[in-house]
C-alpha cells in the first residue's frame, strides 16, 4: 500500500511568470526559462588539490547543488581541470580572474562553463574575440560576472561607485562584444554586497536583455546575515520572474550555501518541496518546550527527501488544527502529546515519548510513499499564525 504525502492533484501556485530568456545547457543542467532554476555553490579547497576538491564536489552534491565552481587562480589549478572536470558529478565551471590563458584552459579541459571577470582581466575587451572562437568551438558557455568589488576602472570613473547602472553597463558592454562574434551562450551576474543595489541592477539587466541571469549577492556575510541578505534579494527578483541560477554566498561552509538556497525555492514552490517543519514560534500558552522539540524532531528527520509535512505544536488553540491538517503532527499538552497521521489522531504518547514517536510515524510514512509521485507538483503554501 502507498499513500500520498503533500502533494496536491494541482501545481502548486508560484509568485510570478518566468522571464523569457534564451536557453543555455551547462554540461547536463539546463539554464534557462524553460528549464528548473537550478542551484550553484563553489568549492573552498585549493583546486589543483584534486581529491579534496572532488570530495567537496561530492558533498555539495549530496546537499543538493546542481553546478559547481572552482577557482583557477593558478597554473596548477589550470592542470588539476581535466581530472575534476571528468570526475565530478555535477557541471564544473572554471572561476577566472586577471589571466586569459586559464579561460583557454579551462575550455580545453571540457569544463561545463566558464565564468570571467571583466573588470579583472587584462585588457579583457581585447581577448574577447579568441575567447569567442575556443567557447564556439568546444560548446563551451561563458558567464559575464561582473561583480560591484572589481569593476572596471572606466565605469568606475564614469559613475564615481558600482551603482546599478554601472554594473549594468559592464554587462551589456561585454556580452556585446561577444555578441560581435556571433558568440550568445552567455549567462550574466551583476552582484552587489547590497541587496537593494543588487536588486535593481538585476531588473535594469532583466529589462535590456534575453540572456539567462546568474542571481548572488556578493560578500553576503556570515551565515545568518547572508541568509537574510539572500532570501530578500531572492524573493524580491523571483517574484518578477527574475533569475534563472542562484548562489547564495556566504561565510560559512559551502553544503549551508547550498542547503539555504534549496530552501529559498522551496519555500517559493520553484524547486520540489521535501521535509516541511511547520511548528508554532512559542509563547506562554505553551505547555511544552516547542524549540526543543522541534530541533530534535528536525534532526531525527533530516535528509528525508519525501515531501512530508510534520507539524510540531506546543498549545491547544492552534495545535489540533495545524496537525491535523499536516500530514503527520503532534498537539502538546498536560504533558502529553495527541499525534495525528492524515488528519486522525493514532494514538497518545507522554511528553517523552513524542519525539521518537514522530520520528518512527515519519519513516513508516516514507516507507510507504508512493515514489511514482515525485515532481508532479509541490505541496501548498502554509502558513502559521
Amino acid at each position: 500500500m502507498t499513500v500520498a504525502l503533500g502533494i496536491p492533484s494541482m501545481p502548486a501556485p508560484v509568485l510570478g511568470a518566468r522571464r523569457p530568456t534564451r536557453q543555455l545547457q551547462v554540461g547536463k543542467v539546463g539554464v534557462g526559462s524553460r528549464s528548473p532554476i537550478s542551484v550553484q555553490s563553489m568549492t573552498t579547497t585549493l583546486t589543483s588539490d584534486v581529491n579534496a576538491t572532488l570530495q567537496q564536489i561530492a558533498e555539495l552534491t549530496a546537499a543538493g547543488c546542481d553546478i559547481v565552481r572552482v577557482a583557477c587562480p593558478s597554473q596548477d589549478d589550470a592542470d588539476a581541470l581535466p581530472a575534476i572536470a571528468a570526475k565530478s558529478p555535477i557541471p564544473v565551471i572554471a572561476d577566472i580572474h586577471f589571466q586569459p590563458r586559464y579561460v583557454f584552459a579551462a575550455i580545453e579541459a571540457g569544463c561545463a562553463a566558464v565564468r570571467v571577470n571583466p573588470g579583472n582581466i587584462k585588457k579583457f575587451d581585447d581577448r574577447v574575440k579568441d575567447i569567442a572562437r575556443a567557447a564556439k568551438d568546444h560548446g563551451t558557455p561563458i558567464r559575464i560576472g561582473v561583480n560591484a568589488g572589481s569593476l572596471d576602472a572606466r565605469l568606475l570613473k564614469k559613475y564615481g561607485k558600482a551603482t546599478p547602472e554601472a554594473l549594468v553597463e559592464s554587462a551589456l558592454w561585454e556580452a556585446s562584444l561577444f555578441a560581435e562574434h556571433d558568440f550568445h551562450d552567455l549567462k550574466i551576474s551583476v552582484k552587489h554586497n547590497d541587496p537593494v543595489v543588487m536588486v535593481r541592477a538585476y531588473e535594469l539587466l532583466a529589462d535590456a536583455c534575453d540572456y539567462p541571469l546568474h542571481l548572488g549577492v556578493t560578500e553576503a556575510g556570515p551565515a545568518f546575515q547572508g541568509t537574510v541578505k539572500s532570501a530578500v534579494a531572492f524573493g524580491a527578483l523571483l517574484r518578477q520572474g527574475i533569475g534563472d541560477t542562484v548562489r547564495v554566498s556566504l561565510s560559512a561552509p559551502p553544503v549551508e550555501e547550498v542547503k539555504v538556497a534549496d530552501q529559498i525555492l522551496q519555500s517559493l514552490n520553484l524547486r520540489p518541496r521535501k521535509l516541511d517543519i511547520v511548528s508554532c514560534p512559542s509563547c506562554g500558552r505553551a505547555q511544552v518546550d516547542v524549540y526543543k522539540l522541534a530541533a530534535e524532531v528536525s534532526a531525527g528527520l533530516e535528509g528525508m527527501e519525501v515531501p512530508l509535512r510534520v507539524a510540531v505544536m506546543g498549545c491547544v488553540v492552534n495545535g489540533p488544527g495545524e496537525a491535523r491538517e499536516a500530514d503527520l503532527g503532534v498537539a502538546s499538552g498536560n504533558g502529553k502529546g495527541q499525534i495525528f497521521v492524515k488528519g486522525e489522531v493514532v494514538r497518545t504518547v507522554p511528553e517523552s515519548k513524542i519525539v521518537e514517536t514522530l520520528i518512527e510515524e515519519a519513516l513508516r510514512l516514507a516507507d510507504a510513499f508512493d515514489t511514482s509521485a515525485l515532481g508532479t507538483g509541490t505541496p501548498e503554501v502554509m502558513a502559521v499564525g
